[in-house]
This record gives C-alpha cells, structure tokens and sequence, in this order.
C-alpha cells in the first residue's frame, strides 16, 4: 500500500527593512494520513446493497425444505447448556437457544448466520479499499464474496460455520487495518473477533497461528515487539477461557475429535479433490480473482503477512484433511479482495473498459444464477432426488429433506411395540443427527429417552435409562455384541426419493441385554 507521509511546515520569515526577491507561492500542507485514509476506506452505497440483497435471497430461502442435522444437534445441545462440548465450544447451541424464542422453525435459527454472510460481503468491500481499490474493486469485491458459492451455502444452516466465518474475516480485516492504517487500536478489535471466534469453532487457533508466523516473516516483524497484539491476544485468551477449562477438566475431547476427522477426511479421492475445491468453493469463475489476488498479496510488501497466512492454513487444510476444503474460506474475502484491485488496474488498461467492466461484474452473477439450484433450497423439494449426489449430500438442499419424517417413522415402531405388549425402554442410534431429529421433532412425552454413542450424546450418558428393550435406529451392529437378540423392524428411506445421507436407516429392537447401560456406556463412544 501507497504510505503517506506529512509535510513539514515552513514558517515564514520576519519582515525585514531591505528589499527582498518576490514571495513564493505559499506552501500548501498535505492532508492529514488519517483524514486521507477515512475518506478512503468508505464502503460504496453499492456494496451495502449487495450485502442487504445476499441477506434477503438467505432468508427467502431459509423456510424451505427443512433443518439439517447440526441445526437439531445445537438445538438440542442448547437444553444442555455447558461451557463446551466434544466437538464444539458453547456459542452456536447458545445463539440456537437464543433465537430458538422467536419459534422452532428453521428461519429463526438461521437469522444470525445470513446476517453474518452480509457482514462478510461488506468486510470484503473494506479489504479492498485497504488494498488501495477504487469504488470499481471494491463493489467487485463485494459481489464476487456475495456470489461465491461457499457462502451462499455456508450461510443457509445455523452451524458453526457462519460464525466461524465472519470471525476469521473480521479478526484479519482489524489485523489489516491496524497496520495499514498505523492503528493499533485495531488489535483490540482482533481480539475480540479471534475470542468470539474460539468460542465457535477451534479452529480460530490454526488462523492465529499462522498470522504470528506470517508477521514474524514479513516487513510487518517489529510489531510483534510492542504491546498491542498481545493486548489483542490477551482479550482472545479471557473469551476463550471458559471453553478452555471446560476442555482441560474433560480430558481435552477436542484432540480426539481433531484425530477423528483426519481419519475421516484423509482418502486418496480427498487429497486429490483438495486443491480444486481450493480454487472453485468460492466460484469457477471466481478462480482468476483468487489467483491474482494471492499473487497481488505476495508480491506487495505490506500485504505479504497475508499471503503467507493462506499459503500456511491451506497447506494445512491440504494435508490433515483434505475432505474439509471448506476449513479455508474464511481468508476468501481478503483474497477476493486483493484479486478484485487486480482485475481494476486490468479493466483501466483495457481498449474497451466499459464493456470490459461489465462482462467482469456480470461473471459472477451468472455463475450463480447457474449454481443456486444446486447449493440452495430452491427446487420444489419434489425435484431434489434430480439434482446431482453432491447436492442431495449437501448440509444446505439434500440434507434438510426428510427429518420430521424419520422422527415419524421411529415413533410409529415405538408405538407398534407397545401395541405388541414389549414397549421400548430406551432409544439408541448410530448418530447424533438421529437422535436429534427425535428428540427436537418427535414427541418427548409418548417416547423413552433418546441415546446415541456419539460426540456430545456419549457425553451426557444413559441417564437412568433402561436397556430391557432398545429401539434402535441405524445401529443393530453396534448393539448386537451385547444383546441376546437384535432384529430389523423396518427401513426408513428419505421422501421425495432423495438420496441424501439420511435415508436407508434400519430400524429394529433389542432385547435381552448383557449388562446395564452405565455398564455398557464406555464401548460405545464415537467421535467423527
């Protein structure tokens, strides 16, 4: 970035009885650096209005189709509010409770999430005007982030990832202008996004890593020699406290957790889809941005800490797990910012700029006028089951079809049961998205209590639950070595012929158990 430097001033001489030569034209003083980088760094009205138009198509769409599995699991992690869990921190159940009171429907979570999606595009806009864009980069910049698929994706579910998102964005957008804009008040506001951040999602701590490893190797070292980063990083460790007692009196389950997607994200086709997924999750026709703009960070001096950041956390991504591309897009609007200045200086030399110019703010709307169908509940849910694999698997489309129906389907089993005179005593499934679709859609007063071996539902035990006779869903293998008899009841498939990860589970019925739940209890933890 261009430095700005004051003039000094130069004080006129006293009036002297001699003749003098003719006076000089008064010197005029440069602006003020602050005033100058104010002005600069304003949002175009334009990038507030993409901003506002990505948050109204999110909510549009918020309704359709249904909740995907995370959404039920945090629903349910709020009736259980702790200062962590085994496989996240407490922020994303809390807020799920919180907006949990304006209804129970999927709109009502998934306010804040599309909330956080238009912060990130106006975040972007503010990226490349630091970057030196004119009103052209930075309405780019925002437009290429609003239509980036990852995001219009990310933002539809009220996970960990939205939040996790905006805080990556916002703790380097406040690193970037403390020192840009020499200040360091900046840090303080890093702070806060990193701590919020941590209380999301654990993986704030791999962005924290690699931007002190970016600075140390960058023109930007001596900061690390004053107060105001570790300010910054003294506020993060108080917000983060909390969850990090609760992880060292529970034997650090995030360490399993980590372990368990590496094993689960390390195939031969993750590592090989990786790198694609790299460039095209923030759009195929955003790919150009995001190489120039790394190449535009790399070569800037004062932007080069940034460069090295992504090259670190990708490099990371890459190589522990690859199946979770998605780990990275948090640095996806500095990049597409840094990419939109570059494709500005393009537009400038170009022979027909105007035309130019539009094809260049018309290509990310049209890459997503194709995709939307395919990354947002757009389709009457009757034609998902046309869509392809990937988004019938998806946490946005295919994975929010069919859960009220699976909760249907067990409750109908139970109540079989008790018409045949051998009523469930308790309730155990394979996984956390089961038992959560049970017990936030089923009916809590009709059903014994709902268990499930994995992650937060390990946790929170059997209670006083009976194992006489187990309803089981999606879980007869796991059962089977420790009761007498285990039979297959019924299959439950997705509706509208989806074919999305929750459909095929076999329900059935144990009886005649080996030994008591508490017993039992410590074999049937899973984590992934």
């Amino acid at each position: 970035m261009e430095q700005f430097e004051d003039i000094a001033a130069v004080s006129p001489q006293a009036p002297v009885a001699v003749a003098t030569p003719a006076p000089r034209a008064p010197i005029q003083r440069a602006p003020a650096p602050r005033a100058h980088a104010s002005r600069s760094d304003r949002v175009p009205a334009l990038a507030w209005v993409i901003a506002a138009a990505f948050v109204a198509v999110e909510l549009a769409v918020s309704g359709r189709y249904g909740f995907m599995q995370d959404e039920l699991y945090f629903i349910e992690a709020g009736r259980h509010l702790a200062f962590g869990y085994v496989d996240q921190p407490p922020l994303m159940p809390l807020l799920d409770k919180a907006t949990g009171l304006l209804g129970q429907g999927p709109t009502a979570i998934r306010i804040i999430p599309a909330l956080a999606g238009g912060a990130i595009v106006v975040a972007a806009a503010r990226f490349a005007a630091l970057f030196g864009a004119g009103r052209l980069g930075r309405v780019l910049a925002a437009l290429a982030t609003a239509c980036a698929p990852v995001f219009l994706g990310a933002m539809h579910v009220g996970n960990t990832t939205p939040v996790e998102l905006l805080a990556w964005t916002l703790a380097l957008l406040c690193v970037t202008t403390a020192l840009l804009r020499h200040s360091p008040r900046w840090w303080l506001g890093a702070g806060v996004a990193a701590g919020v951040g941590l209380e999301d999602n654990n993986l704030m701590v791999m962005l924290l890593i690699a931007l002190v490893i970016g600075l140390a190797a960058s023109a930007h070292r001596d900061v690390l020699r004053t107060r105001w980063p570790w300010l910054g990083a003294g506020i993060a460790a108080a917000i983060w406290a909390p969850n990090l007692i609760w992880q060292a009196t529970h034997d650090w389950p995030q360490l399993a957790m980590a372990s368990a997607l590496h094993q689960e994200n390390d195939s031969v086709a993750d590592y090989l889809g990786g790198p694609v997924a790299q460039l095209f999750y923030p759009g195929l026709l955003a790919a150009p941005l995001l190489v120039a703009g790394f190449r535009r960070l790399w070569r800037t001096p004062e932007l080069r800490f940034i460069a090295i950041v992504v090259a670190l956390v990708v490099g990371y991504v890459l190589a522990w797990v690859p199946g979770r591309p998605y780990y990275t897009d948090g640095l996806a609007p500095a990049v597409l910012a840094a990419g939109s200045v570059a494709a500005e200086g393009w537009l400038a030399r170009a022979r027909w700029p105007r035309c130019t110019a539009a094809a260049v703010v018309a290509a990310p709307l049209i890459g997503i006028a194709v995709i939307s169908p395919l990354i947002l509940p757009i389709l009457p849910v009757g034609d998902v089951h046309a869509l392809p694999a990937s988004s019938q698997q998806s946490a946005a489309v295919g994975n929010t079809v069919g859960f009220p129906q699976l909760a249907r389907a067990v409750e109908a089993q139970d109540a079989a049961l008790v018409r045949a005179g051998d009523p469930p005593t308790s309730i155990f499934t394979g996984y956390y998205a089961e038992a959560a679709a049970i017990d936030v859609l089923g009916s809590p007063d009709r059903l014994p209590p709902v268990l499930s071996g994995q992650n937060a539902y390990w946790m929170w035990g059997p209670g006083r639950a009976s194992d006489r006779t187990v309803l089981v869903v999606d879980a007869l293998a796991t059962l089977r070595p420790y009761f007498a008899s285990c039979r297959a009841l019924t299959t439950y498939h997705a509706p509208y012929h989806v074919q999305n990860d929750w459909t095929g589970i076999g329900i059935g019925v144990c009886t005649g158990p080996d030994a008591t739940w508490p017993a039992l209890w410590s074999r049937l933890r899973y984590y992934g």
